[in-house]
C-alpha cells in the first residue's frame, strides 16, 4: 500500500482544531474551526474521493478517539460516503497507550512503530490513508515513510496552534504533483518526498 497523507493547514503551517472552535484547545489554543465552512463542493468531492480510495486507514491516538466519537458514532455522519469507507475498511492506530479501541475492525500498532507500518505498506493494495493526526505525520515524515502528502491550505493565518512541521526538524524536497485553487481560494496540494533538498554553495 501507498502511504498518504490529507491534511487541513493553514498558511502558517498550523494543524490544530481545523474543525470546531471547541474540537482541540490543548496548550491554549483558542482559535478553533478555521477550516469550517472552506472549500467548495469540488474540494469536499476531493477529499471524499480520498477517503473511498483508500483501503485502510492509519490514525494517531487523538484522531482516533475524536473520529471513533464522531464518524464512528453518529448515524448520520456514518451514512455519509466518508463515514462509510472509514466504518468498511481496516483502521490503524499508533499507540501505545490504547488498549480497547472502540470502533470496530481497529488494530492498534505499538513495539516496533516503523516496522508495523512497513508490514503496512508492504501488503498489497490501494493507500494506506492518515487524516489530520499532525504528531503521526511528523514522526512518519521523519522516518522516511510517507509516500505521498496532500496538503488542503486554507487561507488564514491563525497565529497560534500546533503546527505540521516543527522550527526544528527534518529538511524535505517536495516533488509537486498536482496543485489546484477552489473558487473560495483554498488550495489542494499534492506532493511526494525527493530526498534531501539541494542547496545552493557559498
Amino acid at each position: 500500500m501507498k502511504l498518504t497523507t490529507l491534511t487541513q493547514i493553514t498558511v502558517d503551517g498550523v494543524v490544530q482544531g481545523n474543525g470546531g472552535p471547541g474540537e482541540d484547545r490543548r496548550n491554549g489554543c483558542e482559535r478553533g474551526g478555521w477550516a469550517r465552512g472552506k472549500g467548495d463542493d469540488g474540494t469536499r468531492e476531493f477529499i471524499t474521493q480520498a477517503y473511498q480510495r483508500a483501503d485502510a486507514f492509519l490514525f494517531g491516538r487523538w484522531t482516533y478517539e475524536m473520529f471513533a466519537g464522531s464518524w464512528g458514532a453518529n448515524e448520520g455522519m456514518r451514512a455519509h460516503p466518508i463515514g462509510v469507507a472509514l466504518d468498511g475498511k481496516p483502521k490503524y492506530v499508533a499507540s501505545t497507550t490504547l488498549a480497547e479501541p472502540s470502533w470496530g475492525d481497529t488494530t492498534v500498532l505499538s513495539g516496533d512503530l516503523a516496522g508495523a507500518i512497513e508490514d503496512l505498506k508492504a501488503k498489497p493494495g490501494g493507500d494506506l490513508l492518515v487524516n489530520g493526526s499532525g504528531t503521526l505525520v511528523r514522526w512518519l515524515l521523519a522516518n522516511g515513510l510517507v509516500d505521498e502528502m496532500t496538503l488542503i491550505v486554507v487561507p488564514v493565518v491563525l497565529g497560534q496552534g500546533a503546527r505540521l512541521f516543527p522550527e526544528a526538524g527534518p529538511d524535505i524536497a517536495l516533488d509537486l504533483v498536482e496543485s489546484r485553487v477552489d473558487s473560495k481560494g483554498v488550495t489542494i496540494q499534492v506532493h511526494r518526498p525527493a530526498g534531501r533538498p539541494r542547496y545552493a554553495a557559498l
